[in-house]
């Protein structure tokens, strides 16, 4: 049975991603601005980027004030409740700049640290993905309904279809990329698709065996990461450890193990 705090907790994140993700999608400017960057001046904050944290935020706060709150673009509160929201407002900023579709909102809930529910919203591809914690992982999109999510079966290893994505910082992404150079001829293919949290959600949906990442933050991680686990997948960082900065790592069962192994053997985690 499910608990009703998980169950309210669920409620107020769908709201907020879809109302988040509303404006981010009907909002675009024609022009959009940068407002600040980040890392480089390749990974860019949008105005619309803290808009849709600030709309978020705002909402949570209204609700649920004594819920803690780590978003992306600055906000963090403490909090007294036992509650803490985890925020992506618009994972996949650059495609979002280039209008590519590949982008969502991302909003978790953790109870006493972990992770309880998790909601990822893909506006331009039509489909939401969220889980609550023992109960499955679940997808709305152009079918009729609500569809539970199961990961694939797992390929040898050398069938499988893996998605990654590159640091905008220039050595750390040259480092990336010859530890996927290394590991193109193991496997079907690697895909790039320029978002932490609808890759994590496309494991889940068994639309790719795996994935893996380098310098994600617990905002990028916390929503997909649950939903690939509820969904069948294995979730972990560097063997017998948490996914993390240092490595994120999500599979079909089967392809896992080899997979992290392999990451760990060419130093995916390190420069």
């Amino acid at each position: 049975m499910t608990d009703p705090l998980h169950t309210d907790l669920l409620d107020l994140a769908q709201e907020a991603a879809r109302r988040a993700g509303a404006l981010l999608r009907d909002g675009r400017p024609a022009d959009l601005a940068v407002a600040a960057t980040k890392s480089s001046p390749i990974d860019v904050v949008t105005e619309m980027d803290i808009a849709a944290e600030k709309l978020i935020t705002g909402l949570i706060a209204e609700r649920r004030p004594d819920d803690g709150i780590l978003g992306e673009e600055g906000a963090a509160t403490e909090g007294t409740s036992g509650v803490r929201w985890v925020i992506d407002p618009l994972d996949g900023t650059v495609n979002y700049l280039y209008g590519l579709p590949t982008w969502a909102v991302s909003i978790a809930a953790e109870q006493d640290g972990e992770t309880v529910v998790g909601v990822v919203t893909a506006p331009m591809r039509g489909e939401t993905f969220h889980a609550v914690r023992g109960g499955g992982a679940w997808a709305t999109g152009a079918w009729d309904g609500e569809r539970r999510l199961a990961c694939r079966p797992a390929p040898p290893l050398d069938q499988a279809l893996v998605s990654t994505g590159f640091n905008y910082v220039t050595g750390v992404r040259t480092h990336q990329a010859e530890v996927a150079q290394r590991l193109i001829p193991l496997l079907r293919d690697i895909r790039r698709g320029g978002s932490a949290a609808v890759d994590l959600c496309d494991v889940a949906a068994g639309r790719l065996d795996g994935y893996y990442e380098r310098g994600l933050h617990p905002w990028d991680l916390a929503a997909g990461d649950l939903i690939a686990r509820e969904a069948g997948a294995l979730t972990g960082g560097r063997p017998g450890e948490r996914p993390s900065g240092d490595l994120a790592v999500a599979a079909s069962p089967g392809v896992f193990e080899p997979l992290q192994r392999l990451l760990e053997d060419f130093g995916a985690w390190h420069d």
